[in-house]
């Protein structure tokens, strides 16, 4: 059982202040200043959001590539489809990645090693959960809302938003949330991917969280069609 997102260390980065953590010696750290690589589909993640739209993340294999190549391959399994944000902080992050929806769970794939950098957690970061140990990363990720600096070179950052961060905004708040948001599709971009139809994002609003929620999806999905004589 693991913990993702270690609370007293979590407290206590919220209350922190926002330290120029891209400072390393005195100096500008280059990857914190970097700018965001050029589109390239085999390096977007794509999250179908049950909040109503499609989200945009620019992977960053230059500065985390075991990171990035775990998220990609985990969502061409399917592992992140129907997935729930289990926490969510107003002002801070929302978390997901993890199947039971306790914040206690991953993959059946090994905990992955820590790669920091100097790139900073502002708004759209995408960013690893661990637990205190900083090599224990394996499925579970949060989107940042506002700028949390105190979080850099303790998390690994393997991304940013680079659309669609209003259906992040929309993501229900809470730990876990009474109704939460779901990913209904992740994929990579290079792989062409259709985005949810009109029924799939209504049926996963109707669905109640689930041990298994892309099941409960698919059933509600089987029943629209069978209803409509399909």
């Amino acid at each position: 059982m693991r913990l993702k997102f270690f609370l007293c260390f979590l407290v206590s980065l919220a209350m922190g202040s926002a330290v120029a953590a891209q400072e390393v010696g005195g100096a500008i750290d280059p990857q914190a200043t970097a700018a965001t690589p050029a589109a390239d589909p085999e390096n977007t993640l794509l999250l179908d959001l049950s909040t109503g739209g499609r989200v945009t993340i620019r992977l960053r294999p230059d500065v985390a590539p075991v990171h990035v190549e775990r998220i990609k391959t985990l969502a061409r399994q399917g592992f992140y489809n129907g997935i729930i944000f289990h926490r969510v902080i107003e002002g801070f992050m929302a978390q997901t990645g993890d199947p039971t929806g306790t914040g206690q769970g991953g993959s059946q794939l090994p905990d992955i090693n820590a790669e920091f950098s100097g790139l900073p957690h502002v708004r759209g970061t995408v960013s690893m959960a661990r637990t205190n140990d900083p090599n224990t990363a394996n499925s579970q990720f949060f989107i940042v809302f506002m700028p949390r600096l105190a979080l850099d070179r303790n998390y690994s950052v393997f991304g940013r938003v680079v659309s669609g961060m209003e259906y992040v905004d929309a993501i229900p708040r809470g730990e876990p949330p009474a109704n939460p948001a779901r990913i209904l599709r992740a994929s990579v971009a290079a792989d062409n991917v259709p985005p949810p139809t009109a029924a799939e994002i209504a049926a996963a609003n109707s669905a109640p969280a689930a041990p298994d929620p892309a099941a409960a999806i698919d059933a509600a999905l089987a029943a629209e069609a069978a209803g409509n004589g399909e």
